[in-house]
Protein backbone atom coordinates (compact mmCIF):
# COMPACT_ATOMS: atom_id res chain seq x y z
CA UNK A 1 0.00 0.00 0.00
CA UNK A 2 1.31 3.04 -0.99
CA UNK A 3 1.29 6.52 0.98
CA UNK A 4 -1.54 8.78 0.83
CA UNK A 5 -2.61 12.44 1.17
CA UNK A 6 -6.23 12.93 2.25
CA UNK A 7 -8.27 15.87 0.96
CA UNK A 8 -10.55 17.94 2.79
CA UNK A 9 -13.61 16.15 2.01
CA UNK A 10 -12.22 12.99 3.06
CA UNK A 11 -11.54 15.08 6.76
CA UNK A 12 -15.06 15.74 6.70
CA UNK A 13 -16.44 12.51 5.90
CA UNK A 14 -14.02 10.83 8.07
CA UNK A 15 -15.07 13.16 11.34
CA UNK A 16 -18.75 12.74 10.37
CA UNK A 17 -18.19 9.00 9.58
CA UNK A 18 -20.37 9.17 6.75
CA UNK A 19 -18.25 6.39 4.71
CA UNK A 20 -19.61 2.56 4.36
CA UNK A 21 -18.12 0.52 6.52
CA UNK A 22 -15.13 -0.40 4.36
CA UNK A 23 -14.00 2.90 3.48
CA UNK A 24 -14.12 3.92 7.22
CA UNK A 25 -12.18 1.16 7.81
CA UNK A 26 -9.73 2.22 5.00
CA UNK A 27 -9.61 5.47 6.54
CA UNK A 28 -8.92 4.25 10.09
CA UNK A 29 -5.59 2.75 9.12
CA UNK A 30 -4.35 5.45 7.41
CA UNK A 31 -5.58 7.67 10.13
CA UNK A 32 -3.78 5.75 12.38
CA UNK A 33 -0.44 6.11 10.55
CA UNK A 34 0.75 9.63 10.49
CA UNK A 35 -1.60 10.87 7.99
CA UNK A 36 -0.13 13.32 5.18
CA UNK A 37 -1.74 16.70 4.35
CA UNK A 38 -1.11 19.26 1.98
CA UNK A 39 -1.26 22.77 3.66
CA UNK A 40 -4.47 24.08 1.83
CA UNK A 41 -6.29 21.31 3.49
CA UNK A 42 -4.59 22.25 6.86
CA UNK A 43 -5.54 25.91 5.73
CA UNK A 44 -9.49 24.87 5.12
CA UNK A 45 -9.51 22.51 8.00
CA UNK A 46 -8.95 25.37 10.43
CA UNK A 47 -11.60 27.34 8.23
CA UNK A 48 -14.36 25.25 9.75
CA UNK A 49 -16.63 27.27 11.80
CA UNK A 50 -17.71 24.71 14.26
CA UNK A 51 -18.04 24.42 18.33
CA UNK A 52 -14.95 24.27 20.50
CA UNK A 53 -14.93 20.15 21.02
CA UNK A 54 -14.77 19.92 16.89
CA UNK A 55 -12.31 22.52 16.74
CA UNK A 56 -9.71 21.18 19.05
CA UNK A 57 -10.45 17.51 17.62
CA UNK A 58 -9.44 19.33 13.95
CA UNK A 59 -6.42 20.78 15.98
CA UNK A 60 -5.32 17.83 17.16
CA UNK A 61 -5.81 15.70 13.92
CA UNK A 62 -3.91 18.43 12.20
CA UNK A 63 -0.73 17.94 14.76
CA UNK A 64 -1.13 14.02 14.20
CA UNK A 65 -0.73 14.77 10.78
CA UNK A 66 2.60 15.67 8.39
CA UNK A 67 1.76 18.69 6.48
CA UNK A 68 3.30 19.04 3.28
CA UNK A 69 4.16 22.75 2.16
CA UNK A 70 4.11 24.06 -1.27
CA UNK A 71 7.73 23.84 -2.77
CA UNK A 72 9.36 24.16 -5.92
CA UNK A 73 7.67 20.82 -7.50
CA UNK A 74 4.95 21.45 -6.16
CA UNK A 75 4.47 25.15 -7.72
CA UNK A 76 5.58 23.73 -11.07
CA UNK A 77 2.77 20.50 -10.87
CA UNK A 78 0.59 22.98 -10.06
CA UNK A 79 0.73 25.81 -12.73
CA UNK A 80 1.15 22.67 -15.51
CA UNK A 81 -2.50 21.73 -13.38
CA UNK A 82 -3.80 24.99 -14.03
CA UNK A 83 -2.56 26.03 -17.64
CA UNK A 84 -4.12 22.57 -18.72
CA UNK A 85 -7.19 21.98 -16.94
CA UNK A 86 -9.87 24.63 -14.96
CA UNK A 87 -9.41 23.97 -11.62
CA UNK A 88 -9.37 26.06 -9.04
CA UNK A 89 -6.36 26.57 -7.68
CA UNK A 90 -6.31 24.81 -3.80
CA UNK A 91 -7.66 22.07 -5.45
CA UNK A 92 -4.66 21.98 -8.03
CA UNK A 93 -2.67 23.27 -5.47
CA UNK A 94 -3.60 19.57 -3.61
CA UNK A 95 -3.22 17.69 -6.65
CA UNK A 96 0.42 18.83 -7.05
CA UNK A 97 1.39 17.80 -3.98
CA UNK A 98 0.04 14.27 -4.46
CA UNK A 99 1.83 14.37 -7.21
CA UNK A 100 5.42 15.30 -6.20
CA UNK A 101 5.35 12.71 -3.51
CA UNK A 102 3.98 10.26 -5.31
CA UNK A 103 1.23 9.71 -3.42
CA UNK A 104 -2.57 8.62 -3.38
CA UNK A 105 -4.93 11.13 -3.17
CA UNK A 106 -8.35 9.85 -1.02
CA UNK A 107 -10.65 12.32 -2.13
CA UNK A 108 -14.37 11.98 -2.86
CA UNK A 109 -14.05 15.20 -6.15
CA UNK A 110 -13.93 12.60 -8.90
CA UNK A 111 -14.93 15.46 -10.76
CA UNK A 112 -12.20 17.52 -10.28
CA UNK A 113 -9.22 15.60 -9.91
CA UNK A 114 -9.87 12.51 -12.10
CA UNK A 115 -8.96 14.90 -15.31
CA UNK A 116 -5.94 15.29 -13.68
CA UNK A 117 -2.89 12.45 -15.83
CA UNK A 118 -1.05 10.59 -13.55
CA UNK A 119 -3.12 11.05 -10.02
CA UNK A 120 -3.75 8.34 -8.53
CA UNK A 121 -7.35 8.56 -6.59
CA UNK A 122 -8.98 6.66 -4.49
CA UNK A 123 -12.58 7.73 -3.10
CA UNK A 124 -13.28 5.96 0.33
CA UNK A 125 -17.50 6.11 -0.86
CA UNK A 126 -17.06 4.13 -3.51
CA UNK A 127 -15.09 0.75 -1.49
CA UNK A 128 -16.59 -2.38 -1.44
Amino acid sequence: MGQHLIDTNAVSDYFSASFPSKGLAFMDSIVDSIPNLSVITQIELLCWKTDADKEQKVKDFIADSLVLQIDAEVISNCVHIRRELKIKTPDAIIAATALAYGFILITNNIKDFGKIEGLEIINPHQLE
